[in-house]
């Protein structure tokens, strides 16, 4: 091999490996630029589990760092959220929000869980009216109701349902008002039901003139059925209604009548009866005594 390209190459790589060299020292002492330090905020947060109804103390909620921007809702004002209640659980280290608290002075307990407008109205309940223990608050019901319609016959159609309220959302059984996430079933003689105040008169009415039983529905099924209710005639006759039918036997038809055409009967004209002339009257007086007599105009009149 020629020993000048040999000598080239050698020249070459000794060049290389000294750039390398100094471009590496270079690096190491250049000095790392400093990491921003992440933003933070002040906001108040939950120091422990705070359940459904529990009034807000000083020790529940502290002032600490929260990074990033602050949440919509979050205060940093710890004397704004004591004595109000939580309508939604929040945990602990989450930030306690306005639109989980009760507005103030509203208390705590399961009237702090009904929003503006609406109300709880209670249901006496058995095993089954309660579908056996399984309505439990935040569950959602249809209320059926049955009897006798004033409107209506009941000896043709008998005991008549209908649906009276669907899709209703169940505060309490019993005393307990807090949501079970595993729905267990509890057995209870009262329940409360969230309705508006119109839905409160009907299901006030329906729980003394009626027999009322709640169907229990899928709580993310909002659709309102449109159903014509039923009637215990129904029952038997496939959901068809009856209509009464004339008596069948070997009697013989009535006879119709036979129109009368009126262009057939012509009227019949008659004389006026004679007018009658009132009769003369003549007084006669003789002394205390006084006598009238009555004589016809034709001369055939006769005293009185």
């Amino acid at each position: 091999m020629n020993k000048r390209f040999v000598g080239v190459l050698t020249f070459a790589f000794l060049v290389a490996a000294g750039a390398s060299l100094v471009l590496y020292k270079v690096l190491i002492t250049r000095p790392q630029a400093t990491k921003a330090a992440p933003t933070t905020v002040k906001i108040v947060l939950a120091t422990k589990d705070l359940d459904l109804g529990t009034l807000i103390k000083a020790d529940d909620v502290k002032l600490s760092d929260w990074p990033g921007q602050v949440p919509a809702g979050a205060t940093a004002k710890t004397e704004d959220l004591i004595g109000r209640a939580v309508t939604t659980t929040i945990y602990a280290k989450e930030p306690v929000l306005e639109s989980r608290l009760a507005p103030k002075g509203a208390g705590g307990g399961l009237a702090a869980t009904i929003p503006v407008g609406m109300r709880a109205v209670a249901v006496r309940v058995n095993e089954v009216v309660g579908v056996a223990g399984f309505v439990v608050p935040g569950m959602h019901v249809d209320v059926l109701i049955s009897g006798n319609s004033p409107g209506t016959s009941s000896a043709n159609t008998g005991t008549l349902t209908r649906t009276l309220l669907q899709n209703i959302e169940v505060l309490s059984a019993g005393q307990d008002f807090k949501k079970d996430a595993e729905g267990k079933p509890i057995q209870v003689q009262v329940i409360n039901l969230l309705v508006t105040p119109e839905q409160a008169e009907q299901l006030s009415l329906a729980s003394q003139q009626t027999a009322i039983q709640l169907v229990l529905r899928n709580p993310l099924d909002r659709e309102v059925a449109k159903t014509p209710g039923t009637a215990l005639s129904h029952l038997f006759l496939g959901g068809k209604l009856s209509l009464p039918k004339p008596p069948q036997g070997d009697a013989e038809p009535v006879a119709r009548p036979r129109p009368v055409h009126r262009a057939a009967v012509q009227p019949v004209m008659q004389a006026p009866p004679p007018k009658k002339e009132a009769p003369f009257v003549m007084e006669i007086i003789s002394g205390a005594k006084k006598e009238e007599k009555k004589f016809e105009t034709a001369g055939s009149g006769e005293g009185k």
